[in-house]
């Protein structure tokens, strides 16, 4: 099935139910209220919102309405936890390579993981607000899940049962501030501003064959100003699965229902179908021409992200941002 979580002037929004092909939703508060709730009661909860699901795409429900992506807030807008992977690890080794540096071993058997700011997502057709352009500007475009309770100590492939919901995000980054935060050893903070989701998250099921070993096997294509980056298969060369990475984040406490898990940067070897951020696009050139030639994100740069089935519709419709300026507040 299908959901989002539309505007209702609230903080938390309207879960709602979405027809497959994405033109016909309703409301459920009957069943539950917001996402988080759902997740809340995932058991009882699901099967309840399925049987909506059904009726709508058999065009039996009463109460319906046009679905209209623009109006749509996060799945989550806030959650309890979100953690971001670095589960293609050919990324992190071109990266590496850029600057002359060696990719430790323990990077292909042990994932690289942070904790990013989970008090606020926000939604597909929400601007993208940073200050300033020389903050290094760019999209990461990725896959996520979102799981209910997780015991600790889980087994990566008990973690697997975990996962109800899929969706693709972009996880926004600030590449000049980054060197001076890591540098500090301590980690990510002002480099990774608020998190996109996609209009709408899905259940595995609703992949196909296309979600196979907790991995989902599609192109993921980055459009900037009209210009394909990249599209490459976000099934492809990850080199850990999301069951993996679930039990890594809960080796050492529990997660809550409603966590997000991100697969990092969606990156092919030798990305031969392009790139899910400029940063690797500005480290292929660095070691073809020993210098990137492709600027960051500029103020009015429109990002789109999206992910379509074998047969060509969209499944979780589309990411579609502007870069805006906010003004700080003296």
């Amino acid at each position: 099935m299908k959901l989002a979580t539309i505007k209702n002037n609230s903080r938390d929004g309207q879960l709602v139910v979405v027809s497959r092909d994405l033109t016909k939703a309703i409301k459920v508060p009957e069943i539950a209220q917001t996402m988080q709730e759902a997740l809340d009661n995932w058991d009882d909860i699901s099967p309840k919102l399925e049987k909506v699901y059904d009726q709508l795409q058999n065009n039996t429900l009463p109460n319906t309405f046009d679905f209209d992506s623009t109006e749509t807030m996060a799945a989550i807008p806030r959650a309890y936890h979100w953690a971001d992977g670095s589960a293609y690890v050919t990324h992190v080794e071109l990266v590496r390579k850029a600057r002359n540096a060696e990719l430790p071993e323990t990077f292909w058997t042990d994932p690289l993981m942070y904790m990013g700011a989970s008090d606020a997502f926000i939604g597909a057709n929400e601007d993208i607000e940073i200050e300033k352009e020389e903050w290094g500007i760019d999209f990461e475009s990725e896959v996520a899940v979102i799981t209910d309770d997780v015991p600790a100590g889980v087994s990566a492939k008990n973690a697997q049962k975990h996962i109800k919901l899929v969706a693709i995000i972009n996880d926004v980054s600030l590449r000049n501030l980054i060197p001076n935060e890591l540098a500090k050893q301590f980690g990510f903070y002002q480099s990774k501003p608020w998190t996109t989701f996609s209009p709408v998250v899905v259940t595995p099921d609703e992949l196909d064959d296309a979600w196979s070993n907790a991995k989902v096997h599609l192109p993921l294509v980055s459009t900037l100003n009209s210009k394909v980056i990249g599209s490459p298969n976000a099934g492809i060369d990850m080199t850990f699965d999301f069951g993996q990475l679930i039990a890594h984040a809960a080796k050492s406490r529990s997660l809550m229902a409603g966590s997000v898990i991100g697969s990092g940067t969606v990156a092919n070897q030798g990305s031969p179908d392009g790139s899910s951020c400029l940063a690797e696009v500005r480290c292929l050139e660095i070691i073809k021409n020993g210098k990137p030639s492709t600027p960051f994100m500029s103020f009015d740069d429109r990002i789109e992200i999206e992910m379509k089935n074998k047969q060509g519709e969209t499944i979780f419709g589309k990411i579609d941002q502007v870069v805006k300026q906010y003004e700080p507040i003296n």
